[in-house]
């Protein structure tokens, strides 16, 4: 299930690197949860609707928030405390929800991000972790393998793990992007993908993101075409 939040003005300045206060929002609705232990089966977007103001965000008009969740009945938890307590952050408070109905996205379909970047990392040997950006086949590779063990862990078998994720690196207005969460510092990118798979697979990636920290506000899709 897709919800889009229609969210207040802002009554106290929001910071460019906010992400991990949207992050305190979704957890605090939704209390007592195990969803950010594992591979997150969520996703959201970004804040839209703003504009820059003495080094930071404003929302003058208001903001919507697209969150989604491929456990409905997470969903609905989540708007049970937003009924209790709407307040998302500085000030912003939610004043509506709307759900979105799933597009027919058939077998294959053309995504782009939500307002944010999509990350693809592999460990090194010595632990750390290597990010892989747009222009490199191997970040395709990565990208699939994720979606598939989400798939499967959420219960789908067979030919739905067959799906395949790639960047459209026709896209001539690709590039990297650095996002902070907290002091750490993330490196994606910002490109199309292709999700080419069952339907029930390419609605269930258009649910959950692509690539890692989907949970975090990264790789969250948004529908743009075939």
């Amino acid at each position: 299930m897709r919800l889009q939040l229609h969210l207040s003005p802002n009554t106290e300045p929001v910071p460019f690197n906010h992400l991990h206060q949207l992050t305190g929002a979704l957890h605090k609705w939704l209390g007592s949860n195990n969803i950010h232990d594992g591979l997150s089966l969520y996703s959201f977007g970004w804040l839209r609707g703003a504009k820059c103001k003495n080094g930071h965000l404003t929302f003058p008009e208001g903001a919507t928030w697209n969150v989604s969740f491929y456990d409905d009945a997470t969903a609905k938890k989540l708007l049970q405390g937003i009924l209790n307590e709407p307040t998302v952050c500085n000030g912003i408070q939610v004043m509506e929800v709307q759900a979105l109905p799933a597009p027919d996205f058939g077998n294959f379909y053309r995504f782009r991000t939500d307002g944010s970047a999509i990350l693809a990392r592999r460990s090194r040997s010595d632990n750390t972790r290597e990010y892989l950006y747009w222009d490199n086949p191997a970040a395709d590779d990565i990208l699939t393998n994720l979606l598939r063990r989400k798939l499967a862990i959420a219960g789908y078998e067979g030919e739905h793990l067959q799906v395949q994720v790639r960047f459209d690196r026709s896209y001539t207005r690709a590039r990297t992007r650095k996002i902070s969460i907290k002091g750490i510092e993330h490196k994606g990118s910002e490109c199309p993908i292709w999700v080419v798979g069952t339907p029930e697979a390419v609605q269930f990636a258009w649910l959950v993101g692509i690539g890692d920290l989907t949970g975090s506000g990264f790789g969250c899709l948004e529908g743009l075409q075939h």
